[in-house]
């Protein structure tokens, strides 16, 4: 992808809510939680939304990226 004058221009310009809603919808987070005593790992939005459980983190790497999102892993 390249970006032209004008794109580049904005992006040097964008205001910091801007750049932090910036790819949020490409985005999802696994974090490891505990559920019911058992370690499991959560998969959230890049708001937070919780969207799903998973019992590896194997597993929940392979739903987030099955859906076109790019994983981030959270300790």
């Amino acid at each position: 992808m390249t970006m032209n004058n004008p794109e580049l221009a904005r992006l040097k310009n964008i205001s910091a809510k801007e750049f932090a809603l910036w790819g949020i919808q490409d985005i999802a987070y696994i974090r490891p939680v505990t559920v019911e005593g058992h370690k499991v790992y959560s998969v959230h939005a890049a708001d937070g939304t919780q969207v799903a459980v998973m019992k590896t983190p194997e597993v929940a790497m392979a739903t987030v990226l099955q859906n076109d999102l790019e994983p981030l892993s959270v300790h």
